[in-house]
């Protein structure tokens, strides 16, 4: 795949690349590298370096694969970011100078209709990162009634699960689901008129699937605690999360990490011994000119972590 065909539009660029605090000689690894735009500028950063640049597209890897052609300070891996210490250990690396976790889909999954995530483009519902396993339509098509509302409730937080899922059932009895305008049709036919206005009736139910499809919350604070552990003490990891339940996820690792005595206040000195892991850095968001230069960055959260 031309990599020029491939675009993503890194969303808080400027601030996490400042962030990860890139050393010529470091190791870096890009968790969800994409397209290449957070590695493009750690690599351009590196002399005797390494840049560790790990997706689990198949057609991103093809890009990054053009991409970096010829720069032997960085190494590609089709993998998932929850294996990293598997794929440190048998890359040789115990510890690295920094990690960076871009979550959720990339803007060419979603721009690229074939790939079935967007519910503004017709195309066979698919919604699959890896291009592997259980698609979108097999999720609708199959699942019981009462998981597909749980799914909906719990990862999309659309409080018309209930109807959104009966619905669903309902429509796959008379014939399969198979493309996302025919969901979409579905999702809208089950919600009021009012909720219909507010924001695409089929935005929250969408991403409810994806993150099911791709286990995209399945172990994220155990991946998180393990990307932690994968730096050396002064080494940055750099997570941006675009909704709640991925930030909720990150925020839960990361927190006890930082804390440091545990003993009862009235204790005249620590007996614990316990000591802050981890400095956390203030959450940064996009600024007004981010904002309206790319609208899909509005709920981006960054969250930094450094290692003491």
């Amino acid at each position: 795949m031309d990599f020029f065909a491939f675009h993503h539009t890194p969303v808080l660029f400027a601030e996490t690349i400042d962030a990860i605090g890139i050393k010529p000689d470091g190791i870096y690894v890009d968790c969800t590298a994409g397209g290449g735009g957070h590695s493009s500028a750690i690599a351009e950063k590196l002399t005797t370096g390494k840049l560790i640049a790990l997706d689990r597209d198949p057609e991103a890897i093809d890009v990054l694969t053009q991409r970096f052609s010829g720069n032997n300070n960085v190494i590609i891996i089709q993998n998932n970011f929850f294996n990293i210490k598997s794929i440190l250990n048998e890359l040789g690396n115990g510890a690295v100078d920094g990690i960076l976790a871009d979550l959720g889909v990339s803007s060419h999954q979603l721009d690229d209709a074939s790939r079935g995530f967007s519910f503004h483009k017709n195309a066979p519902l698919d919604m699959r990162m890896s291009k592997e396993g259980t698609s979108a339509k097999d999720v609708v098509n199959s699942l019981p009634e009462q998981e597909l509302r749980r799914i909906i409730y719990e990862y999309g937080e659309e409080k018309f699960a209930p109807s959104i899922a009966s619905a669903i059932v309902r429509a796959r009895d008379e014939k399969p689901i198979e493309t996302t305008f025919e969901l979409s049709d579905i999702i809208s036919g089950a919600m009021p008129a009012a909720a219909r206005r507010d924001g695409h009736p089929a935005r929250r139910t969408f991403q409810a699937l994806r993150i099911y499809v791709n286990g995209e919350l399945d172990g994220l604070t155990n991946a998180v605690e393990d990307m932690f552990d994968c730096l050396k003490p002064g080494g940055r990891l750099c997570v941006i999360s675009f909704h709640s339940l991925e930030d909720r996820a990150v925020k839960r690792a990361l927190a006890p990490l930082a804390k440091g005595c545990t003993c009862p206040k009235n204790f005249p000195v620590c007996v614990c011994g316990n000591t802050p892991k981890a400095k956390l850095f203030k959450p940064v968001t996009p600024g007004d000119d981010e904002l309206r230069e790319n609208p899909r960055s509005r709920s981006a959260r960054l969250r930094v972590a450094e290692k003491l």
